[in-house]
């Protein structure tokens, strides 16, 4: 649907149109984080580069926080990272609060390398946005803060 139609739309093609939309955006990201994924280390699956994200961006966590946190069941986070920790991306290390308990960390090898994936995927969604004012870029974050429930 043109922009000119969308504008004189009814609510349910406007609802459809953004259904459209965010799908693309779905199916756009996902293959810039293959993408990303294959940058960071081509012999990991997507799911490996995935728990690596969510390190980067959270922290030392439990492997059961990390299959909760990303969707995954915990055979498979298990899998992924004796993986991941025989590449030399991330290790074990006990927790500061209850020893008993290990903690999974990006070692500075991961840390690396994440960044170097990171700043290539970064790159893809700037260059889409590289045209926009200020203001047009503002409104289109807090749209998106709200369409996640992120905003009051």
């Amino acid at each position: 649907m043109s922009t000119d139609s969308l504008a004189d739309a009814g609510r349910e093609a406007l609802e459809a149109a953004l259904g459209e939309q965010l799908n693309a955006l779905l199916s756009a990201s996902h293959a810039i984080n293959v993408r990303a994924a294959a940058r960071f280390d081509d012999s990991l699956q997507p799911a490996a580069f995935h728990l690596i994200r969510w390190l980067y961006s959270y922290g030392p966590a439990s492997a059961a926080v990390l299959a909760e946190s990303t969707a995954m069941d915990r055979s498979s986070v298990s899998r992924l990272i004796k993986q991941l920790e025989a590449l030399g991306y991330v290790r074990r290390e006990s927790s500061p609060e209850d020893g008993r308990a290990i903690l999974l960390s990006l070692t500075g090898h991961g840390q690396e390398k994440i960044v170097e994936a990171l700043k290539e995927k970064g790159t893809v969604f700037y260059e889409r946005i590289a045209g926009w004012k200020d203001e047009q870029l503002y409104e289109f974050v807090e749209m998106l803060r709200q369409f996640n429930g992120l905003n009051p």
